[in-house]
């Protein structure tokens, strides 16, 4: 009777401490479907609300100080701060969409009146070792009879053209895309205090303090990276643009797309500058081509001046993590990702520098320090 009675309060707490770990998978189990399930319905949007979530951040120095200008009205602030960007931000690049549109209806136009033809080139490239005469003859016989070789081609021709027509759409939405992010990154400007107590209570919950200093880390790299690349990429392009608009540089919508992405990856517009500086010393008189000289070379050693007054602290991420940041997030999210990947990248590398390498005289240093010199910490052998 004593071991029947001492086994049955076993087994009532082995059965209720199995009814437990069966109740918290159930549980655990209806908040991972309600979480994929929620996943599901916002990942069309995601996109969209990462970068506002990224502009707001990099925005609100300016909202903030906007709004004491104006006598704390954060509303009127977070307009005007939207209506900039989205003149900073959309026109240049409808600029570069209406010349490439411009482009394609000239070439269009010419194929249609059959007024289309391919310009001689320059006879020096004939004195060409081993492959000049071969070009020269390739690119007269095309010149010459353009048609036939059109309709030779024409499959690859129209499988190009569908690319290049669906890239060009794509870029559309990628603008479009802009537009709704910037609108939105106002709304979360206005609501800035709220939602960073609900980050800092998210992150404390998450990992204590330790993840407060990763959320302020973030914001802190999101502003660097912003403000260091993106905007000084935005300005040298803004003003290359503007140069090739003023002296007439042929293809400028081409020229200026690829000034911006050199910019991003920390190549500077030099790239395309100095090729456009030759060209003008080739082709224009020479007081023309000494002021696009005088005008351009100001533009591409302009960053080295901004970037140390924008950023408040230096640029530490590398070179190639925000070139794979640009390339990646461009053939995976399109225009959108251009802004995207660098800022995303180099906040995660940050954050893991920080977690996995802290800075001497931290926190995490110091606790390590104080455990080793308690003994507490494994593997610690007294001498």
């Amino acid at each position: 009777m004593e071991q029947a009675s001492n086994t049955t309060p076993q087994t009532d707490l082995g059965q209720i401490s199995i009814e437990a770990r069966v109740s918290d998978l159930v549980r655990l189990g209806i908040i991972g479907i309600f979480a994929y399930w929620t996943m599901v319905l916002i990942a069309p949007f995601a996109l969209i609300v990462v970068w506002s979530a990224i502009l707001a951040v990099a925005l609100f120095p300016m909202f903030e100080a906007l709004s004491r200008l104006l006598g704390s009205r954060p509303v009127i602030a977070a307009t005007v701060v939207v209506v900039a960007c989205l003149v900073l931000i959309i026109a240049p690049l409808a600029l570069v969409l209406t010349s490439f549109a411009d482009a394609i209806q000239a070439l269009v136009s010419k194929l249609k009146a059959d007024n289309f033809a391919l310009p001689p080139l320059p006879e020096t490239i004939r004195d060409w070792p081993v492959v000049g005469e071969r070009i020269q003859a390739a690119w007269n016989q095309v010149a010459s009879n353009l048609g036939s070789t059109i309709m030779k081609f024409q499959a690859p021709i129209r499988e190009v053209t569908g690319v290049i027509v669906a890239k060009l759409a794509s870029i559309g939405g990628g603008v479009l895309s802009f537009v709704a992010s910037i609108i939105l990154s106002g709304i979360f400007l206005t609501m800035s205090d709220r939602m960073a107590a609900a980050i800092k209570v998210l992150a404390s919950r998450i990992a204590g303090d330790k993840g407060v200093g990763f959320a302020r880390l973030a914001g802190t790299t999101v502003r660097n990276v912003s403000r260091g690349v993106i905007g000084v990429a935005l300005l040298q392009t803004l003003l290359c643009g503007l140069c090739f608009a003023f002296f007439g540089i042929p293809a400028r919508g081409a020229l200026t797309f690829l000034v911006f992405v050199l910019c991003v990856i920390q190549l500077g517009p030099a790239l395309i500058l100095l090729p456009a500086i030759v060209w003008a010393w080739i082709s224009w008189p020479t007081s023309i081509a000494f002021a696009f000289t005088i005008v351009t070379l100001p533009i591409m050693v302009v960053d080295n001046v901004l970037k140390p007054i924008l950023m408040a602290r230096g640029l530490t991420t590398p070179m190639p993590v925000i070139l794979i940041g640009v390339i990646g997030g461009t053939l995976s999210h399109g225009l959108l990702g251009l802004f995207l990947g660098p800022i995303v990248l180099s906040v995660f590398y940050e954050l893991l520098r920080a977690w996995a390498w802290p800075p001497e005289g931290s926190t995490a240093s110091q606790n390590t320090a104080e455990m080793m010199a308690n003994g507490k910490l494994e593997g610690v052998k007294a001498d």
